[in-house]
């Protein structure tokens, strides 16, 4: 991945180079490229004056940062309790077999990673899968399909 160290600096700027704002930038970074790349974070140690080590570990503490790329369609299954009760680790299995990949992982075309959660607070309707940012309650396995189906469209 080619990152323009310009893009980066104008994250940067845009929080008038604080430090306090690193984890805004960050989040910044994420959203254009999907995942923390090594050389922005780099540009971010280097403007900002924040050792590396620091950065990492600021990015590893927050589970919705990554450090390694990430699929084009962000593929969330809850496996909280009320989530675990209704099926989760099925509906999961059943996306680890259709995409053919694991939980952590990325589908070799990019298209999907695949990722689980202790909770996402929607346990009434659960179980809850969130994909590219759209919530599916009351998943089962059939469904799971028709979830993959819509992005695979795109």
């Amino acid at each position: 991945m080619n990152v323009e160290s310009q893009k980066v600096k104008s994250f940067i700027s845009k929080y008038s180079n604080e430090k306090k704002a690193l984890l805004s930038i960050l989040q910044d970074i994420q959203e254009e490229y999907n995942y923390l790349p090594k050389e922005a974070l780099i540009n971010v140690s280097k403007i900002l004056d924040i050792p590396l080590i620091d950065i990492i570990g600021v990015a590893t503490f927050y589970s919705s940062f990554s450090l390694k790329p990430r699929g084009k369609y962000i593929i969330t299954v809850c496996l909280g309790t009320a989530c675990h009760v209704k099926g989760g680790p099925k509906i999961l299995n059943e996306f680890e077999r259709k995409l053919n990949i694991t939980a952590g992982s990325t589908t070799e075309d990019k298209q999907f990673t695949l990722e689980t959660v202790a909770c996402l607070g929607c346990c009434a309707i659960g179980p809850v899968v969130v994909a590219d940012g759209n919530y599916y309650s009351q998943t089962t396995i059939r469904t799971v399909h028709s979830i993959l189906k819509k992005y695979r469209k795109k």
